[in-house]
């Protein structure tokens, strides 16, 4: 690995992802961090897409429709968590943004500070969109990265809250904004009338919850046969997301009595481009509607089901947004509260080419420096031994952060094992999504009865 202090035109890059939103995420995130000052002597960015193996590892379609992140998914391979951090070990990378769930951030955070490396990268990361949930979990599985992003002025106060709380270190907590926002704002056109509801793999989760919420939908379309309905979707069914979906709604709207009205209609593909149509945009919790917001549409944000932590719709209160299908039948639109928009990070008043700056300037003064210390986690064998063990193992990692034996195939074995492992680990998705969106829900309908 070259030192720090040898000049290079080229800044080596790897995001490390586990599923398709958060390789949009990591990706971006790598591209904003690594822009430079636009002087030709600023390095050139080189980045290296990594998918750690697991259930909701990307596929290609997925990977497509994530939008343009500026990098070739024919470059983007498939690693283990053992791989990765021996990537990490021969390719000599400048910064790693670690685009992963808390659990697996904290084990190649101890992976790699067991490297020992003369020059390790700086590592960052950080959330896909709002964090309404397991906030002190998540954010001490993430403590020890150089850089931790925080989606909001709103967020970076609480972070700092929690490390500071628990006698952690929260210099790495950088504010900057929601990931996802872009496009031209919020245009109406003559004749144009479409409202879209912003569906989730996992909120709500029962089935009662979900047809009731499509069956609403669908009486939406019927009310107003001049309106285009549109039910954006994360996934088809078969795939996985970030979040398990047992229930598709394609499903249940396969079932639905009296058919689908001719207005209505199920649509896939990147949110930025269905919301360049989208004149009303509707959703439980998604954090499409922060995109909404950032481009001026009108957002709604549903309590037919209550206004809950599990929903994830309490994250919206003091917004202005919230309502209900009754009200939107009738014609209502919300009207966002100026105040409450101005800390969650969505730059509606048109900050938002600025909102990395911060984080650009962290990391550029990380890299000027000629060696980083390893990476210290808050937790250790000595401050977590009854959960830190586990969280490595999941990853065959030990609890020193160093490969458990046999985690690391022989590479000259590699290839006919590689390919024997990816015939087995393709079954194997498969019949765990059977069992996920077939098996599970019979197992607790059976439990009902």
């Amino acid at each position: 690995m070259p030192p720090r202090t040898e000049k290079t035109t080229t800044l080596r890059v790897a995001v490390l992802a586990d599923s398709d939103t958060r390789w949009k995420w990591g990706a971006l995130t790598a591209r904003r961090l690594t822009t430079g000052d636009g002087s030709a002597s600023a390095p050139r960015a080189e980045i290296s897409g990594l998918l750690l193996r697991g259930r909701a590892t990307p596929t290609p379609r997925q990977l497509a429709e994530v939008g343009d992140v500026g990098i070739d998914t024919d470059r983007v391979r498939e690693v283990t968590a053992v791989e990765f951090l021996h990537t990490v070990r021969d390719e000599g990378y400048d910064l790693v943004v670690l685009a992963l769930v808390g659990g697996a951030v904290q084990a190649m955070l101890h992976g790699l500070a067991a490297l020992r490396l003369p020059a390790r990268p700086v590592v960052v990361t950080g959330y896909v969109g709002v964090v309404y949930e397991k906030l002190a979990d998540g954010l001490l599985l993430r403590h020890g990265a150089d850089v931790v992003l925080a989606n909001s002025r709103h967020d970076a106060e609480r972070f700092r809250d929690v490390y500071e709380g628990v006698g952690a270190d929260a210099s790495a907590v950088t504010e900057a904004a929601l990931p996802f926002l872009g496009g031209a704002p919020h245009a109406p056109e003559q004749g144009r009338d479409t409202v879209v509801f912003a569906a989730q793999p996992s909120v709500p989760a029962s089935r009662a919850d979900r047809t009731y919420l499509l069956r609403r939908l669908v009486e939406h379309a019927r009310l107003h046969p001049g309106r285009d309905v549109l039910l954006k979707l994360r996934s088809k069914p078969g795939e996985h997301t970030t979040h398990i979906e047992e229930l598709p709604y394609q499903r249940l709207a396969e079932r639905l009595p009296g058919g689908l009205p001719p207005n209505f209609r199920l649509v896939y593909g990147h949110m930025g481009e269905v919301l360049d149509r989208t004149d009303l945009l509707v959703t439980v919790s998604s954090t499409a509607a922060l995109e909404s917001l950032h481009r001026r549409i009108p957002t709604a944000v549903l309590t037919d089901l209550g206004v809950r932590e599990t929903l994830g719709n309490h994250h919206f209160v003091g917004s202005g947004l919230l309502t209900s299908w009754d009200h939107l039948d009738g014609g209502a639109h919300p009207v966002p509260d100026a105040e409450w928009l101005a800390g969650q990070g969505v730059a509606a008043d048109g900050t938002y080419a600025t909102a990395y700056d911060t984080a650009r300037t962290r990391v550029a003064a990380l890299l000027a420096q000629d060696r980083l210390p390893d990476p210290a986690p808050y937790y250790t064998p000595a401050t977590a031994p009854g959960y830190l063990p586990g969280i490595l193992a999941r990853h065959h990692l030990a609890p020193d952060g160093h490969p458990l034996p046999g985690a690391a195939a022989p590479r000259e074995a590699g290839r006919v094992r590689g390919a024997v492992r990816e015939a087995v680990r393709d079954a194997a998705r498969g019949a765990y999504r059977h069992g996920v969106q077939r098996v599970a829900p019979v197992i607790r309908r059976m439990g009902e009865l």
